[in-house]
């Protein structure tokens, strides 16, 4: 197994405007790429669409038949490499295909794979990374659509409409606190709770989470819910700090007693190593969903589908055993039974702007 990692920080989808730049860059050659290089190859079926496509009873064997032939797999991720590196090594234990990584934040993930394909140059088989960069991707007609026998097993809303993405993990934004210095008597069960003065100079926020935002004031009425945080940071205060992982130590160290947005895993990861910490959500909780894609021109397009599979199958119950929260009704979790509200990929697309916006307004300039 082959992984190259970089160093950058894996940031928020919604937070990156240059996101945007970047697909309004490139949508003009992709287009025009598509409509030179690839009119006569898709007037009869591809070999990304037969290997995606294949439903007979023996899926299974017919994929690994030809990914055996390929030889090997490559997966564009932003997931942590410790963790992603568990699941690559089982799908080779399992079926003998060798997996190369290339691992970045979500929005070079995004990059890369849109300037590859305006290009012609066709790399990368999976894309596993934050659903708005898959959204993204989908929107740009990267992606294919796999009949995998496995949706069925998942909680409705990681399957899109469109089927050419598919969500994997839920990242849930959950309220971290140190046990030590916050009472369990005394936590929230509601925003509008942040307003007591005993929260005042204890409460702390990732510098990016501007998905997680809209979605909780878009639930709560958008005057409503801009006025009630406002009202929070004047009276109050608010920490803001860049990256959850940081955030998250920050609140088992006790410089941050109560963060707002941390990613529930971390929370956990931490928890389970005997970390002074533990964590609650506001329901509905706000959940980020991760996923899976195979693209549209896989230059190992069975390796590629037999991966999408053990992603729905197999690799749920490695992603529950190291914290996260699976999507697969298979798995015994009452975590992705919960209250749950996902994050709008489109919302964070299309209003990207708005919402980050919005978000450096109310708590990145307030804290400086």
């Amino acid at each position: 197994m082959t992984i190259k990692s970089t160093s950058l920080n894996p940031a928020r989808a919604a937070a990156n405007a240059g996101r945007r730049h970047t697909l309004k860059a490139v949508a003009v050659s992709l287009l025009m790429s598509a409509a030179v290089s690839t009119g006569a190859v898709w007037a009869q079926e591809s070999p990304q669409a037969t290997a995606a496509g294949y439903t007979a009873a023996d899926r299974e064997a017919y994929l690994l038949k030809g990914a055996k032939e390929e030889g090997q797999l490559m997966i564009y991720t932003s997931a942590p490499v410790d963790d992603m590196t568990v699941i690559a090594k089982a799908f080779e234990d399992k079926y003998g295909i060798r997996v190369r990584m290339w691992r970045a934040g979500s929005e070079k993930v995004l990059q890369r794979a849109v300037t590859e394909g305006a290009a012609g140059r066709y790399d990368v088989d999976i894309v596993e990374t934050n659903g708005p960069e898959l959204e993204a991707l989908h929107r740009e007609g990267l992606l294919q659509e796999v009949k995998s026998p496995y949706l069925a097993d998942l909680i409705p809303e990681a399957v899109l409409p469109h089927k050419e993405w598919i969500g994997t993990r839920l990242n849930i934004f959950a309220a971290a606190y140190n046990t030590n210095m916050v009472k369990e008597a005394d936590l929230p069960k509601t925003y509008e709770e942040l307003l007591d003065p005993k929260w005042k100079g204890k409460l702390g926020i990732e510098a990016d989470d501007a998905d997680w935002f809209a979605g909780v004031v878009r639930l709560m009425g958008e005057e409503k819910g801009l006025a009630l945080f406002r009202d929070i940071v004047a009276k109050n205060g608010i920490s803001v700090r860049k990256g959850h992982t940081l955030l998250t130590n920050l609140v088992a160290s006790g410089e941050v007693p109560l963060a707002l947005t941390v990613y529930n895993y971390k929370a956990e990861q931490l928890k389970n190593k005997g970390a002074p910490l533990d964590w609650i959500t506001f329901d509905p909780a706000i959940a980020r969903p991760n996923g899976v894609a195979m693209t549209r021109n896989a230059p190992h397009p069975n390796a590629a589908a037999l991966f999408f599979d053990f992603m729905l199958s197999d690799a749920q119950k490695l992603l529950l055993e190291r914290d996260f929260v699976p999507t697969s009704t298979k798995v015994e979790t009452t975590l992705n039974k919960m209250p749950i509200k996902f994050v709008d990929p489109n919302v964070i697309l299309d209003e990207n702007e708005k919402w980050t916006g919005l978000y450096e307004q109310i708590f990145t300039l307030q804290s400086k």
